[in-house]
């Protein structure tokens, strides 16, 4: 059975490594982050702008179970670093309706309390890369810059890594009146 797995996996490797290297296209560490504004399950509008000035944990996700587990993991996130100088937000990128997020929303192992966005004409989707590549994470600096990322399901990222990647730019950041 084993020889099976590993002579399939040997076949279909091909078709993976177009797919990986279309996927590298959409990394974006080190640009700048494409802003959107949207709105918010709860109805309010949210602009990536006017979180400037904030370290940035942005999600995007569609409805499925590795975006469920990414989501609950931001939630963590958001827990972890309410009180800093820190914005979680999510992003229903897959153009699904306020109601079908709701419940999904709702089918969560953990309450969702960060902003969580509809984005009904997949505007993030198409600027981030998503698609396929779907949970995607980013960790944005205080100048709106890309620092870190995880593009696609193969590996999640865990609530423990995003909070280091965040503490890295709070710990870098000037202080107050030194600029």
């Amino acid at each position: 059975m084993r020889r099976i797995f590993i002579a399939i996996a040997i076949a279909l490797s091909p078709f993976w490594v177009p797919q990986l290297v279309w996927a590298a296209g959409f990394f974006k560490v080190g640009e700048k982050a494409p802003a959107f504004a949207l709105t918010s399950v709860t109805g309010d509008a949210v602009a990536l702008e006017n979180l400037k000035g904030k370290v940035i944990v942005l999600g995007l996700f569609h409805i499925c179970d590795p975006c469920m587990v990414q989501g609950s993991n931001l939630q963590k996130v958001h827990e972890a670093l309410t009180g800093k100088n820190v914005a979680v937000v999510g992003v229903n990128s897959s153009g699904n309706s306020k109601r079908d997020v709701g419940e999904f929303l709702s089918a969560f192992p953990v309450k969702v309390t960060y902003p969580y966005l509809l984005d009904p004409n997949k505007v993030t989707d198409k600027i981030y890369g998503g698609g396929k590549f779907i949970p995607n994470v980013y960790v944005i600096d205080q100048q709106g810059v890309i620092r870190w990322q995880r593009v696609g399901n193969m590996e999640l990222a865990g609530a423990e890594q995003i909070i280091q990647e965040v503490e890295k730019l709070l710990s870098s950041a000037p202080a107050a009146g030194a600029m």
